[in-house]
């Protein structure tokens, strides 16, 4: 019988070591949690790897994607660490190899590419390791996740739903929860608990719509915003200096929220939306702004690529500053050109 208690959840595997999944990892550790960070094997070797010797057979090169995160998560700012010593609860590993321990763990969340495919393959070989009555959630920001769950079993499907975290996962206080038709409503409670008394969320409760709610109004927010800093001619700082604090929003406004959460991510949401619905006018406010399919193409990403509307650098030190990278010619400039092609 499963165990309904969020006290129960001790042990956790986290699927995917990209930003989302390593902070999930992190803050799961920082609530006491015994956490397997997981990611896929390397096709090729580094540089380095190939100057000490190593082959694709090593198991430092295959673990590498998923400790290289560990490694990023001990030297993050801010800290997704509560203490750096409790990277010590994360062990790395990959899908090969380490498939098997997660018959060993109570809570398996799944942060991989926001592909449905992907998704759906990797959930199939998860079942075939999964021990019953283990809770399976995904941290898709707007994927159907009943369709995710298509072709599981039963009792698959009673214990799956999303957990929307959002990043950085130790600061934001949302976590989105998702369950289907199929979920156990006492698991949508195990869950609700687990994240609010465990993880110190506040959870809302979505419906398996295009995005949820967060999402779907905020990038609704993001896209109005870029779409009217281009109208009127705004630097990307101007337009952050009259969205944040002065509307009583955090710092982070809107391009610098932007490059925290991803432009590529963005764009993602946006074809959630747009692949999703029939309506003309929301599929007018849904379409790709130009610019950021410019910025994504050229591979600035936002901060996990070292620049997207802002980039990092160095200031006297050695300290990391941010500083405005695109001005307002080049966005206009860039958007006109797209707009023609």
């Amino acid at each position: 019988m499963t165990n309904h208690r969020a006290e129960s959840v001790r042990r956790a595997a986290v699927i995917g070591s990209g930003v989302m999944g390593a902070g999930i990892a992190a803050h799961l550790a920082n609530a006491g949690m015994r956490v397997l960070l997981l990611d896929m094997i390397p096709r090729s070797l580094t540089e380095e790897e190939e100057r000490i010797g190593l082959t694709l057979h090593h198991t430092q090169v295959r673990n590498r994607l998923a400790q290289t995160a560990l490694q990023r998560l001990r030297k993050a700012q801010p800290a997704a660490l509560y203490d750096a010593a409790f990277a010590e609860r994360i062990t790395a590993g990959n899908l090969e190899d380490d498939l098997a321990g997660l018959a060993e763990v109570d809570w398996i969340v799944e942060a991989v590419v926001e592909r449905l495919d992907v998704k759906r393959s990797l959930f199939e070989r998860i079942e075939t390791v999964r021990r019953p009555g283990t809770l399976v959630t995904t941290n898709t920001s707007g994927l159907s996740v009943a369709a995710m769950a298509e072709g599981r079993s039963e009792e698959f499907r009673k214990h799956f739903a999303a957990t929307h975290f959002f990043n950085p996962p130790r600061y934001m206080k949302l976590v989105e929860v998702v369950p289907t038709p199929d979920t156990d409503p006492a698991v949508v409670a195990k869950l609700t608990d687990l994240c609010e008394k465990r993880l110190g969320k506040g959870v809302v409760l979505a419906k398996d719509t295009p995005n949820f709610i967060a999402n779907r109004i905020g990038t609704y927010g993001m896209l109005v915003t870029l779409e009217e800093a281009l109208h009127y001619g705004l630097t990307v700082e101007e337009a952050d200096a009259l969205t944040g604090p002065a509307m009583g929003r955090p710092k982070t406004a809107t391009f610098r929220m932007l490059d925290i959460v991803g432009l590529d991510t963005l764009l993602h949401v946006v074809d959630n939306v747009r692949e999703r619905s029939s309506d003309p006018e929301e599929l007018a406010v849904f379409a790709r702004p130009p610019v950021l399919e410019t910025l994504v193409a050229s591979g600035r990403l936002g901060e996990k690529s070292g620049g997207g509307f802002y980039r990092k650098k160095k200031a006297a030190g050695g300290a990391a500053r941010s500083s405005r990278f695109i001005c307002r010619r080049w966005l206009m400039d860039r958007a006109s050109k797209s707009a023609q092609l």
